[in-house]
């Protein structure tokens, strides 16, 4: 992810998450922290004509991964999507030498947590009233890294979409892709 993508992302955010999306600034903080040896690592999906249709976002400091944020435009999801972003995440907390990466999910979003289950992450508690103002309890989920398949187990009948790796070119502004694609935020992903 890079700056001229905050505003698409924003979009994005507000329809996926009106009641509790994040602001431009958490975003551009965020961003502030993804170069080579900060601790963020943000990745968008984009559409051939150069829409964002995905986006993730990983913290990693120390031993330690938190999934920061993960969405897919309703158009997209159950194309895997959602899979390729998670898998850059997962990979990324890898080479960082995360130990463990959390994450946490809706109580009510069951969707999303069958995708984190594909994984390997695991329940380990409950933070109550966690997304706000609707005082939605969050599940806090955990993969262990050591013990962890870097991609999860495709459902029946499905494989999982490829992850590319970024070609430098990725780096610079937009431009035309072939099918939604993975772009990552540093040129050593």
């Amino acid at each position: 992810m890079r700056w001229w993508h905050i505003a698409p992302v924003l979009a994005l955010e507000l329809e996926l998450f009106p009641e509790d999306a994040w602001s431009a600034g958490m975003f551009w903080s965020e961003l502030a922290e993804a170069h080579p040896g900060g601790t963020r690592h943000y990745t968008v999906a984009v559409t051939p004509d150069g829409a964002v249709v995905g986006y993730a976002g990983l913290m990693a400091v120390g031993g330690d991964g938190d999934v920061q944020t993960i969405a897919v435009d309703g158009r997209h999801q159950g194309t895997g999507l959602g899979a390729a972003l998670l898998t850059d995440l997962v990979r990324e907390a890898a080479r960082r030498g995360c130990a463990d990466l959390l994450l946490e999910v809706r109580v009510d979003n069951t969707r999303a947590q069958r995708l984190y289950e594909r994984f390997g992450f695991e329940p380990v508690g409950i933070r109550r009233g966690y997304y706000q103002p609707a005082g939605i309890d969050a599940l806090v989920m955990r993969l262990d890294l050591a013990a962890a398949p870097v991609a999860p187990a495709a459902p029946a009948g499905r494989t999982a979409p490829a992850v590319p790796a970024a070609a430098p070119e990725d780096l610079d502004e937009p431009a035309d892709h072939p099918r939604p694609d993975v772009k990552k935020d540093t040129p050593h992903g």
